[in-house]
């Protein structure tokens, strides 16, 4: 077993610096040998924060270095499949940011050259590793509701990117619902066979969405290959909060995961009561990104499968794939089954 797991963070933005800033300072087994940022001063900074040697504005240098173990890809979507195949060429273990790829052409030859490589990709939907998503796919396996029926899956978020984001971000249901429909085949244990999608620009400052075939709200209905059903509602117009929520249906009861609550605290005044709401994805899922950093180091350390792999992530990406085709042609689009992964 390796003892510690030297590792470069490649792409420094917002989720980036976190992931490197986990790594530098609280996975345990992990050395933060470099960071990398095509960005001029981006990467010199980070290193400088975090008290790290090396940092390059050269996104491939870590490749061609043989100290290195392992890369974290927080790269744009379009950079994936290319930064993969280099990586695992040249031995490198990886983790990437979802999605896997921009384009299912691109997630086949991916996952090909990975067995090729004898590699392991980790790929980082993370809420896998929330607490609360975690234990409920610890009850469901245990018969705590029977058999699984239904999912309900639930993101609503009111902050609303900028243009230039949505520009390149390959839709709501790319950008966003992919994480419910990774979700939905973990918790499930089944493979979706197909998916009927709608949506919709609710505010009149979104209608810039129009142009990129994208909206403001959507809604997913799917179907398993173990014969249950589910939905899943996406929103980026939601004024109250950062709103994740799930939910498992069963033949002997249902499993509710997640709240909007921030604190388990209520306030009780003369004019009523109140609790506090959270804000933003880095307040729901601080704890997800770190579990799931440490269960990448972990896997690298001890030679094993990831839990998330890249045949996960292309799983996930044909759903979010479909339901786009879905939500552009009106029409119930069938989701090609890969029969092969790890949903457990």
């Amino acid at each position: 077993m390796k003892e510690v797991v030297r590792t470069a963070v490649l792409g420094l933005g917002r989720l980036g610096y976190w992931h490197a800033e986990n790594l530098a300072q609280k996975v345990k087994g992990a050395e933060l040998v470099t960071v990398i940022d095509p960005m001029e001063g981006r990467a010199e900074q980070v290193a400088r924060e975090l008290g790290v040697k090396n940092w390059s504005q050269d996104i491939n240098a870590a490749f061609h270095d043989d100290t290195i173990d392992a890369v974290v890809i927080v790269t744009p979507t379009s950079t994936h499949a290319e930064l993969i195949k280099e990586a695992a060429k040249n031995g490198k273990q990886i983790f990437v940011e979802k999605p896997l790829t921009k384009e299912l052409a691109d997630a086949d030859e991916v996952i090909q050259v990975l067995e090729e490589q004898k590699v392991n990709c980790q790929v980082g939907f993370m809420r896998r590793f929330d607490p609360a998503y975690s234990e409920a796919k610890k009850r469901i396996e245990a018969g705590d509701i029977g058999k699984p029926l239904y999912f309900k899956g639930l993101s609503r978020d009111g902050n609303v990117p900028h243009e230039e984001f949505i520009k390149y971000s390959g839709g709501i249901f790319l950008d966003i619902a992919i994480h419910d429909y990774d979700i939905a085949r973990f918790l499930m244990n089944q493979d979706v066979t197909s998916v009927q999608s709608t949506g919709s620009i609710l505010l009149e400052s979104n209608r810039f969405m129009k142009k990129y075939n994208d909206v403001d709200q959507g809604l997913t209905y799917v179907t398993f290959d173990g014969g249950a059903t589910g939905d899943v509602e996406t929103m980026r117009v939601a004024p109250y909060a950062y709103d994740i929520r799930g939910e498992v249906v069963g033949t002997e009861g249902s499993i509710q995961i997640g709240s909007m609550r921030n604190t388990d605290v209520n306030i009780l005044t003369s004019k009523g009561s109140t609790h506090d709401l959270i804000q933003d994805f880095p307040s729901r899922f601080q704890d997800a990104y770190l579990l799931e950093m440490i269960a990448f180091i972990e896997s690298v350390r001890k030679g094993e499968t990831p839990l998330c792999t890249a045949v996960d992530g292309k799983a996930a990406l044909e759903i979010a794939t479909a339901a786009t085709q879905s939500f552009l042609s009106g029409e119930k689009v069938e989701v090609k089954s890969l029969n092969q992964g790890s949903l457990i």
